[in-house]
């Protein structure tokens, strides 16, 4: 349910309740009118002056439209925002902790153009895109380190790979007491959810910007995508599949043409003998 929807929702009440505030105002008219002429006198409901608001509640409270008028928007107000809530448990979309270094995709990504598989190595070969190492880094870091912005002093974003890796910039000797980074992880799947970075980038040839979003604008990374079912069931549907000169569909293509030709197909033809079909 969207915030166009809720928004919509809520104008409909607002407008039911006008119209009904003004109906019963009507009714209540055509009422009087009708027992005038009937020749029965109505009595006037004193108006009493300083009245409390304890008083005036109960005497809204006997109004019996706008009683069940009430308990209608409440069910309808709570039953929305329950479903919303509900339906958005375990969505982190926009979640953006903060790291313990300020690495800035935006500047190596978007402004130097670096490849995002030069650093995620794993995306295109294995199941997880990998954090690379600070070795990685030091291939660039070992000669650039952004001095001009702090006065001739090392970038303090630089010097905390140095000291992760136990690094001297000055003698360029690594020393024995290295400690990881430890990263804050931004995109979770549930458990149950198999992903394989490799069979979207290399055989699907999808672009890291389909599911992490312009990552190449952000200074700190967020998850741009919600990477629910939905989401993913909807881009299966839709995304076309390049099967030309894609190896990994040569075998598919060929059981296909045996069925087209009446041959018998066996599991093994479609990859049934292989040994992550069971011991994955």
């Amino acid at each position: 349910m969207s915030n166009f929807m809720l928004g919509g929702l809520a104008v409909v009440v607002i407008i039911a309740l006008l119209v009904i505030l003004v109906l019963n105002r009507v009714i209540k008219t055509l009422e009087r009118l009708l027992l005038q002429k009937q020749g029965v006198v109505i009595e006037e409901e004193p108006v009493v002056e300083g009245e409390s608001a304890a008083a005036k509640f109960r005497r809204l409270s006997k109004n019996k439209k706008l009683v069940f008028f009430v308990t209608v928007l409440l069910i309808i107000f709570f039953g929305s925002w329950g479903w919303k809530v509900m339906w958005n448990t375990g969505v982190h979309q926009g979640y953006q902790p903060t790291q313990p270094i300020k690495y800035s995709h935006q500047l190596h990504a978007g402004t130097l153009k670096i490849d995002c598989q030069y650093c995620h190595f794993g995306a295109y070969k294995s199941k997880n895109a990998s954090i690379p190492p600070l070795n990685v880094c030091m291939n660039c870091h070992n000669y650039v380190q952004a001095t001009e912005k702090y006065n001739g002093e090392i970038s303090p974003e630089i010097m905390k790979i140095y000291k992760a890796l136990d690094y001297d910039p000055q003698s360029k000797k690594y020393g024995d007491n290295p400690k990881p980074i430890q990263w804050v992880r931004i995109h979770n799947l549930p458990d149950f959810a198999y992903f394989n970075h490799s069979q979207h980038v290399s055989v699907g040839g999808l672009q890291c910007q389909q599911c992490h979003g312009p990552i190449q604008t952000m200074a700190e990374v967020y998850q741009a995508s919600p990477l629910t079912m939905r989401w993913c069931v909807e881009c299966h549907r839709t995304k076309d599949v390049n099967y030309k000169g894609n190896a990994y569909y040569d075998k598919i293509i060929a059981v296909h043409d045996q069925v087209k030709k009446g041959e018998k197909v066996t599991p093994a033809a479609l990859g049934g003998l292989e040994c992550g079909k069971c011991h994955y």
